[in-house]
């Protein structure tokens, strides 16, 4: 990737405004949430992102699937009794694990420190998928909040959503594993499309500068099959350390600050956009669902 990454680096990073319109929802939308690189501040968007979406009167539910190193609950200060390690034990149900949260916000916690729930197996990889497609007419939004890279679990999990939000900050780093991330869905198993989200942005013309040099990349590189689209960006706030310290979500406790009215904008736009349903060839959760849906 030498060559892409050299081209990515030799610039910094005003984001495209997409047109939305109201569409008649699928029965639960799968967003995976990823980076390629960690740091960028992906959990504290999942959480957020999912208390906005929440307070627009979607029924959410946050998967941590970040398996060994679980981030969601420190993050609200929850202190979950089980975990999904106990569901692939067999000594609870997915029903059972998943935690309430603030304003009705679910959380299916993740295990921390458990080596044995790092990496699935093809078995443990299809019981999560019966799992969750069980539980789907139960929300309208399930956010996955992936690990950071390229690992099996990673690719797993983004090739499970119907949807990726790919999450970088101002680093040339995060931008080129964002790209390595994006390379390998697409060459590899045919994932087509992908939504961009800035985090930490200190001025607007970065990030813009930045997604228009990566799509430049990726229309080169990428034989020009692969469209990203443009989220926006959050804001660099003081909000965002400060409520991670007090473990809560900026949005419920800064509610007026530049992050959070970031985190409100972003929620309207998802809701407001078409769904992408499009097929690739890979399992999806709630698939079943998805092909029943009556809006189908």
């Amino acid at each position: 990737m030498n060559r892409e990454a050299a081209l990515l680096m030799e610039h910094e990073v005003t984001w495209p405004k997409g047109n939305t319109r109201l569409k008649p929802r699928p029965v639960c939308r799968v967003i995976a949430v990823t980076s390629g690189k960690g740091g960028v501040g992906k959990s504290s968007i999942v959480v957020n992102l999912g208390l906005a979406l929440t307070r627009l009167g979607q029924r959410v539910l946050l998967l941590d699937a970040d398996l060994g190193l679980a981030n969601l609950d420190i993050l609200l200060g929850l202190t979950p009794l089980y975990t999904i390690a106990d569901v692939f034990s067999g000594h609870k149900t997915l029903a059972e694990v998943i935690m309430a949260g603030p304003e009705g916000m679910q959380i299916l916690p993740a295990a921390s420190g458990v080596m044995e729930s790092a990496e699935l197996n093809q078995a443990q990889k299809l019981f999560l998928l019966g799992e969750l497609d069980n539980l789907s007419e139960n929300f309208d939004y399930l956010l996955v909040d992936t690990g950071a890279g390229i690992s099996a679990n990673v690719l797993y999990f983004n090739l499970g959503a119907q949807e990726r939000i790919v999450v970088a900050d101002h680093e040339p780093t995060s931008v080129v594993d964002a790209y390595a991330l994006i390379k390998v869905l697409a060459t590899k198993y045919s994932e087509k499309r992908f939504k961009l989200l800035f985090n930490k942005i200190t001025h607007p013309g970065e990030a813009q500068r930045t997604y228009d040099q990566l799509s430049k990349v990726v229309d080169r590189f990428l034989s020009g099959s692969v469209i990203i689209d443009y989220l926006g960006f959050i804001p660099r706030d003081e909000a965002m350390p400060r409520s991670i310290s007090l473990q809560k979500a900026a949005v419920d406790i800064f509610s007026t600050s530049p992050a959070s009215l970031a985190f409100s904008n972003l929620a309207r736009t998802l809701v407001l956009q078409e769904p992408d349903t499009a097929t690739d060839g890979n399992i999806k959760f709630c698939w079943q669902r998805l092909t029943h849906s009556p809006h189908q």
